[in-house]
């Protein structure tokens, strides 16, 4: 062997070194990086799981949000028909009674005021005053 043959040698049993040395890193940086590729998948799986419940949990509150809605609509609507008809009873009440009672009543005034002025023998002037 010549001295060139065993410098080619030695070179290369030190780049071997030097292989194995490097390569040892480099395969823990893969099983560090394939756990962490397991560990995003799980979690996009735990997350796609969580948003399918957020989402049925949102739906439903949704379709209870719509129940009471429409049960507010029809409390409305009741409550609206029954203004109605109180206006309704409101306006019979005043056409019916309200036209004879303030007739009573002028006719009460009156009957006081003539009995007041006969009590007085006609003293009074008129306006009722002294």
């Amino acid at each position: 062997m010549s001295v060139g043959e065993i410098a080619g040698l030695i070179a290369a049993v030190a780049f071997v070194a030097l292989v194995a040395i490097l390569a040892l890193p480099v395969i823990k940086l893969g099983k560090t990086v394939d756990e962490l590729t397991y560990t995003v998948r799980d979690l996009r799986q735990e997350h796609v799981a969580k948003t399918a419940v957020t989402v049925d949990e949102t739906n439903a509150l949704l379709a209870s949000t719509n129940a009471q809605l429409q049960r507010v609509d029809a409390i409305t609507s009741n409550a609206q028909t029954v203004t109605t008809n109180v206006a309704a009873m409101s306006s019979l009440f005043a056409a019916t009674l309200g036209g004879p009672m303030v007739r009573v009543a002028a006719f009460t005034y009156g009957v006081r005021r003539a009995m007041a002025h006969r009590r007085d023998g006609g003293r009074r002037g008129r306006g009722g005053q002294r």
